[in-house]
Formats: structure tokens, C-alpha cells, sequence
């Protein structure tokens, strides 16, 4: 039986954005939400709180008018609020722990573009072992669909087809849970899935010829890299095709379109997701060498890319 979904709320237009795209994806699955704010006790009062009222009384009020947002505008959808006292990062992991997905906000970066997550998002993102989307501010159920044709009312939007899912595909140690929830977002969307897989081509330097005592002319093809990028190109894509074979067995609805390129998989991921209604991407175990924020990759998407951005822990 599917769990809820939880969405961290912190009185930010992100974290409202956030909340009312969950609300969205537990309609799509079925299932009920939970709204949850974390907050703890300074020594003294925190400078947001009115003078007239408690932390916890205005941890009440920013969860109060969260819910009744949400209730609003999906008025058939169970919702609970729950408020948690600890602290941020470590109460969303308790509450993301019986969950099958949280989700969180994220600011904006203005005319710069794309969105940076905060410290806690990225706190949150190295350390949980739940699959985690972060929807920047301003995003709305419109956005998640191609763009609708003149005279459409809003209430017709849910009907315009959805936009494309993006996967980031890695062939050395593909992930079945990483894969999967990127075919399933599709499905329950109805829309097609790009799996998108970058790599960078290795080349073993020619060798350097012993210089003849007498001019000759020379004998043979000059070297070449190895292994040919056009080989090392239809290498990758035979891997990524037998990677998917499988998946696309399981899931014969989902249209899916492969792409292999060599460059950096950061860069070719935020080209890749910019017409896109989600980006999943994925997130090894804890690298202690770094901590516990998230992988380069999964770092550059996160401040770069501008639709939700799922990402899946896998060991």
C-alpha cells in the first residue's frame, strides 16, 4: 500500500509551491498528503515572530494557512498537518522515513536564473535515503503541462498534455529504483520519457616516433585516438538500450526516446531539461569526503535547472 506524501512547509512562496505540486503528485498516485512544519525553540524569540505571539503559535499559523491553501485548490485530496519540534533537517528525516516521497522548495535565483537550494535542502537531499523533489518558487499546475492553446480555461489545463519526464541515465552501475520512478513518473502522467546519458570519451595518446637518422617517408595510416569516438558513441548507446530493454518491457505505454552524447553530464542534463515537467536524477550513498551535500552533478542540476528535480538515492 502506497504511504503519503510529505512536503516540508516554511511560510515561503517555495515551500507553497512545493506543497501544491505534492498535492498534485499524491492525486496522481492515489494517495493522501502531509504537510509538515518543522520548527524548534530559539533561547529567544526569533525576530519573523510577532511580539504578540509564541514560536509555537506561529509555527500553527504558517501550517494553518498552508493546509487551507492546499485544501482549496484539491478540495477531494485527504490532507493532514503535522507540526514537529526539532531540529530542521533532522525532523524531516524522521518524517520522510515512513514516506514514499518529500518534497521541498526552493529559492529562486532572479534574473540569474534556475534555482538554488539552501542549506537545509541540501542537507536534507545528502542525507536522506527517500526519493526528494524540490520545486522552486512561482511553479504552478500549468507548468507541469505544454503550453495551451488560446481559449482554454483553467479548469481545462489538467487536460492539455503533460511535458516530457528527463532521466539521467549512468550505464556503470544503472539503478533499478532510480530507473523505475522515472518510468512510473511517466506513466502516471501519460507522457513520453527522455533518458538521457552523457559520457566522456578516453583517449590513449599515439605513440611518439623514434626520430630516423635519415628522412623517410612515412609508412602507413597515421594514428589515431583509441577507441574511435564514433565507436566509443555506438558503444554507449548498445549499453543504454540493453540497460533499458527491460524497463521498457514493463512499462509498454511509456514512449521513450534515448539520447547519448559525450560531454559533461551536468551540462548536457540542464539542455536536455529545459522544456521538461520533471528531471530525475540520481544520488549515491554519503561521499564522507564531501559530506553529506549532494554529488556535482545533482549539485549543478539543483541550481540550474528550472522544473522540479526528483532525485533518488541508490547505493
Amino acid at each position: 500500500m502506497p504511504h503519503d506524501i510529505v512536503v516540508g512547509i516554511d511560510g515561503s512562496t517555495e515551500g507553497l509551491a512545493a506543497a501544491h505540486w505534492a498535492a498534485q503528485e499524491a492525486q496522481r498516485r492515489g494517495t493522501g498528503l502531509g504537510v509538515i512544519h518543522v520548527w524548534h525553540r530559539h533561547p529567544h524569540p526569533a525576530p519573523y515572530v510577532p511580539m504578540d505571539s509564541t514560536e509555537r503559535d506561529w509555527a500553527e499559523q504558517l501550517l494553518g494557512e498552508a493546509v487551507r491553501s492546499v485544501r482549496a485548490a484539491h478540495p477531494g485530496l485527504r490532507i493532514t498537518g503535522r507540526l514537529v519540534c526539532d531540529a530542521t533537517v533532522a525532523g524531516l528525516l524522521k518524517a520522510a522515513a515512513d514516506t514514499d516521497l518529500l518534497v521541498l522548495g526552493s529559492r529562486g535565483l532572479g534574473p540569474l536564473g534556475g534555482f538554488l537550494t539552501g542549506s537545509v535542502s541540501q542537507r536534507f537531499v545528502g542525507r536522506s535515503t527517500r526519493p526528494v523533489v524540490l520545486v522552486r518558487a512561482g511553479r504552478s499546475a500549468a507548468d507541469e503541462h505544454l503550453p495551451a492553446t488560446d481559449g482554454v480555461a483553467p479548469e481545462e489545463i489538467p487536460e492539455t498534455p503533460y511535458r516530457h519526464v528527463v532521466l539521467g541515465l549512468q550505464t556503470d552501475r544503472p539503478c533499478d529504483e532510480l530507473i523505475e520512478f522515472a518510468f512510473d513518473a511517466a506513466r502516471r502522467r501519460g507522457t513520453g520519457l527522455s533518458v538521457v546519458h552523457a559520457f566522456r570519451t578516453a583517449f590513449r595518446p599515439a605513440p611518439v616516433p623514434s626520430v630516423p637518422l635519415v628522412s623517410a617517408a612515412p609508412e602507413g595510416p597515421a594514428p589515431v585516438p583509441w577507441p574511435p569516438q564514433a565507436q566509443a558513441l555506438a558503444d554507449q548507446e548498445r549499453t543504454v538500450a540493453a540497460v533499458l530493454r527491460p524497463w521498457r518491457e514493463k512499462y509498454p505505454t511509456v514512449p521513450v526516446t534515448e539520447t547519448v552524447t559525450e560531454g559533461r553530464a551536468a551540462v548536457v542534463l540542464v539542455r536536455a531539461a529545459q522544456d521538461a515537467g520533471l528531471l530525475v536524477v540520481g544520488r549515491r550513498g554519503l561521499d564522507h569526503q564531501v559530506g553529506v551535500f549532494p554529488g556535482p552533478v545533482t549539485h549543478a542540476v539543483l541550481h540550474h535547472v528550472g522544473c522540479p528535480v526528483a532525485v533518488v538515492p541508490h547505493d
